[in-house]
């Protein structure tokens, strides 16, 4: 299924090529990613777990994220709630608006199945554009406190900074009506 198709970006299910490309192209900037991670994605998207998603930038797989409807991790874990999980763009594709597109569709996807999505975001530097990202697009802190792997992280407790070490952050899907110029328009 395609989500969104301009002249150079096209949002599309995740197809089995792209745990390959993704993959190799991981390893060259030494991300360490292995193609595991992305054919448990296929896997859980065949087996109607979550909705895997892949941007191509002029006909290349340039970035991918995938939604699921009800997750069963995090803060809102197995409370009917959609997750965005693992956000990425290729760094050789950066600064074209490929995450915008790619985020927009994870967030219509996620606003078929409820009014709000939650994520995680890593707190190490590397994760310091989404953190940004996440922030301009409205997403805010649960309230749970920082994560580490799959339980809340105990006040004054010993963690390691690794990619583990997450924040979560939830936004409203709500469509609002804005008024610009007279007119009134729908704003999601």
């Amino acid at each position: 299924m395609v989500y969104y198709s301009d002249d150079k970006i096209r949002i599309r299910n995740m197809e089995d090529s792209d745990t390959q490309e993704f993959s190799r192209e991981e390893e060259l900037q030494g991300w360490g990613v292995t193609a595991q991670k992305f054919e448990m994605r296929l896997r859980h998207q065949g087996e109607g777990k979550c909705i895997a998603l892949t941007a191509e930038y002029r006909g290349k797989a340039a970035g991918y994220v995938s939604v699921y409807p009800n997750s069963e991790w995090g803060a809102f874990g197995n409370q009917g709630l959609p997750e965005i999980v693992d956000f990425a763009v290729l760094e050789k594709f950066r600064g074209h608006g490929i995450g915008t597109k790619l985020m927009d569709a994870a967030e219509d996807v996620a606003a078929s199945y409820a009014d709000r999505v939650y994520l995680g975001v890593g707190l190490h530097s590397g994760y310091g554009s989404a953190q940004r990202m996440y922030a301009k697009r409205g997403y805010i802190p649960d309230g749970s406190g920082v994560w580490y792997g799959d339980h809340v992280c105990a006040p004054y407790s010993d963690c390691r900074n690794d990619d583990d070490l997450n924040l979560y952050l939830i936004k409203s899907l709500k469509k609002t009506a804005v008024r610009e110029g007279g007119m009134e328009k729908q704003n999601g």
